[in-house]
């Protein structure tokens, strides 16, 4: 695997290292890449969140946290400069193997360290039971990125006040709080946070390629997109209906639907979950029109596979979206 390195040692915002994966992803050769990275106090959420659900805006904007969307599902997390970043791409694009190659990579670099960490769950990694690692991906052209946190010695009151999961995913998880269900790396080595970046790109890398001028300009071209306000805000419209859904190992579902004469004028669905095809023209769109009724939903999205849609998702999984909407 590649190391992707840059010539200086500026700091950037953190969409900055979003565009660099897409630069890997875009312009260099087919290969295995990684780097990592840190940033000043920043929220990030899902592709497929509401800002609103998801972040404390008051919290953050009083105590100078950046809050930014990335173009991958998943859960809102937290970084800061404690906290290492891990960005993986590749051109392996089935979903499953290449999220769990990944994940096995990480959690056999911990396990060198004499760490019990173990991958859990959809995209997690743990120790004594506890999360030191999320993850999400998604996929650009031919390549899939894989992305996650690793927390090494993070802020986690910060973490608990800046982000805001819902009750259902806090009770899934069996904890009544954040900081109950994550742990940080610094409670189990004794080695710095440069000497562990260190240690993860030898065992991780074998070779390394340095970032130029011409690849800088580029990515600061890319880097723009995430600053609008219309990517990180989304279109967030009111809806006549607001359900809200969890499914085990597949992920939390915000459904929200517009009615008008018993009949589906616009649905939103939202959530953490991992999209792996294209949920607006394969599902979503289908219903618009549609009864409003159960039986005319399930008969509409009855002949498609929804594991290639959102990960883990089963013809089952739709049933119960649509029983819980009524």
């Amino acid at each position: 695997m590649i190391h992707v390195s840059l010539p200086n040692d500026r700091q950037h915002k953190l969409p900055f290292y979003l565009a660099m994966e897409e630069y890997v992803a875009r312009m260099l050769p087919t290969g295995d890449y990684f780097f990592m990275w840190q940033v000043e106090p920043t929220v990030i959420f899902g592709r497929n969140q509401l800002i609103d659900s998801e972040v404390d805006i008051e919290y953050c904007k009083q105590h100078g946290i950046a809050m930014y969307r990335r173009k991958s599902g998943g859960g809102c997390v937290y970084a800061d400069k404690s906290n290492i970043m891990f960005s993986y791409i590749t051109a392996d694009t089935n979903v499953n193997f290449t999220f769990n190659k990944y994940m096995l990579m990480v959690e056999h670099v911990l396990q060198k360290l004499g760490i019990d960490a173990k991958t859990t769950g959809r995209n997690d990694i743990i120790i004594d039971g506890k999360k030191v690692s999320g993850n999400a991906f998604y996929h650009l052209s031919d390549r899939s990125i894989v992305h996650g946190t690793m927390l090494f010695d993070t802020d986690l009151e910060k973490m608990a006040r800046s982000t805001t999961p819902s009750d259902a995913k806090l009770k899934s998880k069996g904890v009544e709080s954040v900081r109950q269900r994550v742990t940080t790396l610094n409670k189990y080595i004794t080695i710095s946070i440069d000497e562990f970046k260190q240690f993860v790109v030898e065992n991780l890398c074998d070779s390394e390629l340095l970032l130029d001028d011409d690849a800088l300009n580029y990515i600061a071209e890319i880097e723009q997109e995430y600053y609008s306000d219309e990517f990180v805000f989304g279109n967030n419209p009111a809806y006549s209906l607001h359900r809200k859904v969890r499914i085990e190992g597949v992920g939390e579902f915000d459904i929200r639907i517009e009615v008008k004469n018993l009949v589906i004028k616009k649905i939103n669905l939202l959530g953490d979950f991992f999209l792996v095809g294209d949920l607006d023209n394969m599902l979503l769109a289908r219903l618009k029109g549609v009864e409003f009724t159960s039986q005319a939903m399930q008969k509409t999205l009855s002949d498609i596979d929804p594991g290639k849609i959102i990960m883990n998702m089963k013809k089952e999984h739709i049933t119960e979206l649509i029983k819980n909407i009524f």
